[in-house]
């Protein structure tokens, strides 16, 4: 009870102070520190789930039990590029996909219903048109979309199409390297929680929280960000709509164009 009530304060104390949802103006910052850092323009957030391993809650069935054959809820996050969770869904079954905890979560509702408050089309660096849209970054666990860019399938790629899956992942790791610097910070994510499921779920959002809290004043030991015991999803494959796959057509030839191209990106593929 006290570990509960424990990781409750510190959400209800931390949760709006360091994991308020952006405004236009911080969404443009996000942006400009991808562009610096994984020179990906117009992203907003990387994406992903992990699956946090847990004992079998009472009376779940196998609602909580994955494709890797252990129970666990999943932790769907959206970061920044400097590694900070920007939203977090914690507690969805781990039988569901990625693309499932996205669809139902807040986050992915507010993104269907143009609710995030995402600046206006801009057209991308030393180009004037056409104007693109503020976009999101995941794997090909999620469905393509006007805000969501995943990767081509990998089967008989283009050389461009090639450079574009590098130029993303590039941007897309952020959130992987977040979730290994929170799962090396605090320890217990490494071993199955052995706390009833509301209170290990309380715990893991605290976590997250105390995660941007330290990130934001002390920073962090980038080693720690390339190993961690914290499973993603089984890739299944999703299909996007047309405006999607025509936002990431213009991203790709963008991504070839004198503008947009990275003096190593096909020594790189």
């Amino acid at each position: 009870m006290i570990i509960r009530e424990t990781c409750v304060a510190i959400w209800d104390a931390l949760h709006a102070a360091v994991m308020a949802q952006p405004h236009k103006e911080q969404w443009k910052e996000v942006a400009d520190v991808f562009q610096q850092t994984c020179q990906f323009p117009n992203c907003a957030g990387a994406i992903d789930g992990k699956h946090i391993r847990i004992k079998k809650p009472v009376r779940s069935g196998s609602q909580y039990y994955n494709y890797k054959k252990y129970f666990s809820f999943v932790l769907f996050a959206m970061c920044d590029a400097n590694y900070s969770f920007r939203y977090i869904d914690v507690g969805s079954y781990g039988s569901r996909s990625d693309s499932a905890v996205f669809a139902h979560s807040d986050f992915g509702k507010m993104l269907q219903d143009k609710a995030l408050d995402l600046p206006e089309h801009t057209a991308l660096p030393g180009t004037t048109s056409p104007a693109m849209p503020f976009v999101f970054v995941g794997d090909e666990a999620f469905a393509l979309g006007e805000n969501l860019m995943k990767p081509y399938s990998s089967r008989g790629l283009s050389l461009a199409r090639r450079v574009f899956n590098y130029r993303l992942t590039r941007a897309r790791r952020v959130v992987e390297c977040a979730f290994g610097i929170l799962a090396n910070k605090w320890r217990f994510l490494h071993t199955p929680i052995h706390l009833k499921l509301e209170t290990a779920i309380s715990a893991v959002k605290a976590a997250c929280v105390l995660h941007n809290f330290v990130r934001a004043r002390d920073g962090y030991n980038f080693e720690d960000s390339l190993t961690h015991s914290l499973h993603s999803h089984r890739p299944s494959v999703v299909r996007g709509h047309r405006q999607g796959a025509a936002v990431r057509e213009q991203f790709t030839a963008y991504f070839m164009s004198p503008h947009g191209a990275l003096p190593w990106q096909l020594d790189a593929i």
